[in-house]
């Protein structure tokens, strides 16, 4: 374990915060490391799921030691997402407040871990638009949205301001700000150089300045989900006081059980309800969050109204390509082409898809169906990791994990002499892992060449 030397201010601040109880957070934070948890996807695994699971989100499991993630194909196939398991109380607010389809912001979303937990527990026929305003930040959310594999959504890269343009859109806005990062203390030694006084009064401002951005565009009624990885009250209870104070709106309760040793609110004047993660008190990370609900009647839910009728499957060019046969229930998607490339979205949410695309960098939409390259329609890999992927669409070959970990890496491999020539959908355990190009005597290697993984035994 690395030599954890905590800065004498970032003591002195816990100890004023939190009294007598700071020596418990002090001591995990140089002495006990991170637990491992992962999150499983409830449409891709198959597998017997662990016994040690996360007390407040029905899919997260603490696992006994770190796997090497990478040399795992389920891992490359979306079946789980490596997350740490405070931050995985998102599930239990969604699942409180969210009852009905939504139109979903996850503002900083990077890389992911917060936009795949909401794509599991939002109800059916919700949005989720999924933003990084960094750009190689955002090819990595964009990569794991695609591995998770859900086609309602939409992955953008833009800052907060940008999205005013649209109005009040938005009946939940995720919000998990970048802070001065004190929760990561265990996990990354690095940041502990980089805290400072003055860090954790530049974030305070940024943060109120991202919250300030997007509150225009959550309708009234709906809810903000403030978080945070630090532990001090400035980016965090202030922070909740101050969004319902200047920009107009109330902190709501989510209901914890004691055992979990989740904290309440930190400040003398706890009129806030908000929630923390402490590593000496709770099994994880340091964690904070808030709900904050905008002031104004309640219009959640409303977006999903946009539009009832189901358009029949239809291209904006002709195409001999029966769509039903690649997507599970293709009525309910719109068909678009454009530059050869296929593309199915929602047809509920089409209209809204226009919206965005007027207004904002989208980088990726619902299910990049393939290619027309002359008479001949090459799969992308963006079928093959989605959860509406027709199971008879394509030939399949099962293969295991030596197989898999040569086609993750690119490498050339060979199937069986049996096994039918053209476009193969190759499985692991039998979940979806990408497309060859079965010739025979070798099989092309369809995996995205920016994806492929380096690492060996």
């Amino acid at each position: 374990m690395e030599e954890r030397r905590l800065p004498t201010a970032f003591i002195d601040a816990m100890q004023k915060q939190m009294g007598s109880d700071a020596k418990g957070l002090l001591q995990a934070i140089t002495d006990s490391d991170s637990p491992v948890s992962i999150r499983i996807n409830p449409k891709k695994w198959r597998e017997e799921t662990p016994t040690d699971s996360v007390p407040w989100c029905d899919t997260g499991y603490y696992l006994p030691e770190r796997p090497s993630f990478t040399l795992d194909p389920l891992f490359h196939a979306g079946c789980y997402y490596v997350q740490e398991a405070s931050s995985m109380f998102l599930e239990r607010i969604l699942k409180t407040y969210v009852k009905v389809p939504s139109v979903v912001l996850d503002l900083c979303a990077a890389p992911g871990g917060k936009s795949t937990l909401a794509h599991s527990c939002l109800p059916e026929g919700s949005l989720l638009v999924s933003n990084e305003p960094i750009r190689p930040r955002a090819n990595i959310l964009m990569e794991n949205i695609v591995k998770w594999g859900y086609p309602n959504s939409v992955v953008t890269c833009n800052y907060a301001p940008d999205f005013q343009y649209l109005g009040q859109l938005f009946d939940v806005v995720i919000a998990d700000v970048p802070c001065s990062g004190e929760g990561m203390f265990r996990k990354d030694v690095d940041s502990i150089s980089e805290w400072s006084d003055r860090t954790v009064a530049m974030c305070q401002r940024r943060q109120r300045e991202i919250v300030s951005g997007i509150w225009p565009c959550l309708k009234p009624g709906g809810i903000l989900i403030y978080s945070t990885c630090t532990y001090n009250v400035h980016e965090d209870e202030e922070n909740a006081a101050w969004i319902c104070d200047e920009l107009g709106g109330c902190c709501l309760p989510v209901e914890t059980v004691s055992s979990w040793g989740v904290s309440g609110n930190l400040t003398d004047n706890p009129s806030h309800p908000c929630y923390h993660f402490f590593p000496h008190k709770a099994r994880g990370e340091g964690f904070f969050a808030c709900v904050v609900m905008k002031d104004g009647d309640t219009l959640q839910g409303s977006s999903s109204r946009q539009r009832k009728d189901k358009k029949k499957v239809k291209s904006k060019s002709k195409s001999s390509i029966d769509f039903s046969d690649l997507i599970v229930n293709a009525e309910a998607y719109e068909i678009e082409e454009a530059g050869g490339i296929y593309r199915a979205f929602p047809s509920l949410y089409n209209p809204l898809l226009g919206i965005l695309r007027r207004r904002l960098q989208v980088l990726h939409s619902g299910i990049e169906l393939g290619e027309m390259k002359g008479k001949k329609f090459i799969p992308s890999h963006t079928l093959a990791m989605s959860t509406a992927l027709h199971p008879q669409g394509f030939a399949t070959a099962e293969i295991d994990r030596d197989t898999a970990l040569s086609y993750l890496r690119r490498e050339g491999i060979t199937l069986d002499t049996a096994q039918a020539h053209g476009y193969v959908l190759l499985t692991h355990q039998g979940v979806p892992l990408g497309f060859v190009n079965n010739l025979g005597p070798r099989a092309n290697n369809l995996y995205p060449e920016y994806w492929k993984i380096r690492q060996r035994e």
